[in-house]
């Protein structure tokens, strides 16, 4: 390995660029400039953008900017169904959220077992979060298809359908929130899974140890030993599946589109409906920009509650 008298020393070295490679903040910041760079391109450059479109007429068929002050925003808010896709929002996510990190834990406790043909179960426990959203979505349309369903056949043999009788999975609005909250699940309880398997293979081996030398049961164990450790890591699962619910309209639009009737619309598809597929780009910015205070306040929530967890 060169030292820094062999650099000194190697020919077509100068010393300016001596002085620039030993100063840690240089090269600390020239590390960063390209991330910085990249972050402003891709999400500052939006963001200020749609907060621009949001106070002026922008419209698909008029790209020209007038400013119109908050009259998109009283306009938003005097739309129904933007209300109800903040409380779909809300519903969709922590009922989601819920299940994911439950299930998630319980998948983790699977998949750290030692039992032969583990590799494969990974693999497989992987698949719902490596396969494009679109693929698997349109393989769930089929599943929840009102007609040729799988899973009527399945209910018609056990007897809980009548021979010719139907459930209406993306019909009916109960039922339709309901199968996208069961889709995003299957989603994203995968990557749930893998982050507190990493959270409960860090757990030293000898704390479980002498939980069992003292007599712990396995309950006790998990409640007193297991839980605690694995509490942050399950908050930053809980953080990333939040982040992700809350911004994802991939699933209602091809399941759903919204309906019936507007009724599984949340605020990420109402707003590329509104702006996208309506046209009227200042609103769908406003809609959109509702999505930044909610997800901020519900990361700086989790994360409070994680730096409290690792105070203790």
């Amino acid at each position: 390995m060169a030292t820094t008298a062999d650099t000194a020393t190697r020919p077509g070295v100068t010393p300016a660029r001596r002085r620039m490679a030993d100063r840690d903040g240089v090269l600390a910041w020239a590390f960063l400039v390209p991330s910085i760079l990249y972050i402003v391109a891709l999400i500052g450059v939006p963001f200020v953008l749609a907060i621009a479109f949001a106070f002026s007429d922008v419209s698909a068929g008029d790209p020209s900017f007038d400013w119109v002050g908050l009259r998109n925003f009283e306009a938003v808010l005097d739309d129904p169904v933007f209300w109800r896709s903040l409380r779909n929002t809300f519903l969709f996510t922590v009922v989601s959220m819920v299940l994911i990190v439950l299930l998630g834990k319980v998948l983790a406790n699977i998949l750290v077992a030692d039992f032969r043909g583990k590799w494969v179960v990974r693999f497989l426990v992987l698949l719902p979060w490596t396969t494009p959203v679109a693929l698997s979505s349109i393989s769930w349309l089929w599943l929840l298809d009102s007609i040729y369903s799988p899973i009527d056949w399945v209910l018609r043999q056990f007897g809980a359908l009548g021979p010719v009788q139907n459930v209406y999975w993306l019909g009916e609005p109960d039922l339709a929130m309901g199968s996208l909250i069961a889709v995003h699940v299957w989603r994203l309880t995968p990557l749930a899974a893998v982050i507190m398997m990493a959270g409960l293979m860090s757990i030293p081996k000898d704390i479980d140890e002498a939980a069992r030398v003292d007599g712990a049961g396995y309950w006790r164990r998990m409640f007193e030993i297991t839980i605690p450790l694995v509490l942050p890591v399950a908050a930053i699962a809980a953080l990333f599946g939040a982040i992700f619910t809350f911004t994802d309209m991939a699933v209602v639009r091809v399941l759903t589109r919204g309906g019936p009737n507007d009724a599984t619309q949340v605020l990420a598809s109402w707003a590329f409906y509104r702006g996208i597929d309506g046209g009227d780009v200042a609103q769908g910015a406003v809609i959109a920009l509702f999505l930044f205070p909610l997800l901020l306040a519900a990361a700086v929530l989790i994360l409070r509650a994680v730096r409290r967890i690792e105070v203790r």
